[in-house]
């Protein structure tokens, strides 16, 4: 489910469940976590996440996306990567949905292949995202594509997403591994300093009383229950606004 390997300082941490696209669950978004805090104890230098296969991550796995227990671990596990002492760099190859697209922008870097593309179809599905990652999808593209991204829930290519800079550079994992490579011979507490101030963004600013009953609202709705369904049947969604 998860493959972790070192060359030198770069700890390279590869998501393995193809048979579900790299959907995250719980016990997924666990390991990933733990073995993040493994390579910061191990005294990596830089870490680089990728996703096996033709898909970077599909995003949550529906089956268990309304549990409080992944959507914990889910926050933890972002908190865990955006607050590690040393750079994380997210080597994007094929599509990134939803919550890997949340997985990219916790980490510091994004190399995304030439072929990848983004996207939050959380509209599509009846659900939403929560206020954090809207607002570091803001810092990073820019408030009008961000927009796009999750008002209109198209999808953005790789060349697009370098040209907003959400992509640092357009190449493959083995690209970005040499990129790790030369990013850790920089000195490490400089590198921890600057991503503190970089991702002092306030994105971690708390939503207010009106956002957080929109959010329950549309994860308890029945289109959230139909948007499901819908997916499950392979057909299109009807939403009514309740």
């Amino acid at each position: 489910m998860l493959g972790v390997s070192r060359d030198g300082d770069v700890v390279t941490i590869e998501l393995q469940r193809e048979e579900r696209r790299n959907a995250l669950d719980s016990e997924l978004v666990t390991l990933l976590r733990e073995a993040v805090l493994v390579a910061v104890a191990d005294q990596a230098r830089v870490i680089v996440v990728t996703g096996r296969g033709p898909i970077f991550s599909a995003g949550a796995d529906l089956s268990g996306v309304r549990s409080d227990e992944f959507l914990s671990g889910l926050r933890e596990m972002l908190h865990t990567i955006e607050s590690a002492p040393i750079p994380v760099i997210s080597a994007i190859n094929g599509g990134a949905f939803g919550a890997g697209v949340q997985l990219a922008l916790a980490s510091d870097l994004r190399v995304l292949a030439p072929d990848a593309y983004l996207a939050i179809p959380a509209a599509k599905l009846g659900i939403t995202v929560d206020r954090w990652t809207m607002r570091r999808l803001v810092s990073l593209i820019g408030g009008g594509p961000a927009r796009t991204v999750l008002l209109g829930a198209e999808p953005v290519s790789a060349a697009d997403a370098y040209a907003f800079g959400f992509a640092n550079r357009i190449g493959t994992l083995a690209e970005a591994q040499v990129w790790a490579k030369e990013i850790a011979e920089l000195a490490p507490l400089s590198l921890r300093h600057m991503k503190l101030v970089l991702n002092d963004d306030g994105t971690r600013d708390p939503e207010n009383a009106q956002q957080r009953a929109a959010l329950e609202a549309a994860w308890t709705s029945e289109d959230a229950r139909e948007g499901r369904l819908a997916r499950q049947e392979k057909r299109a969604a009807k939403f009514v606004g309740r």
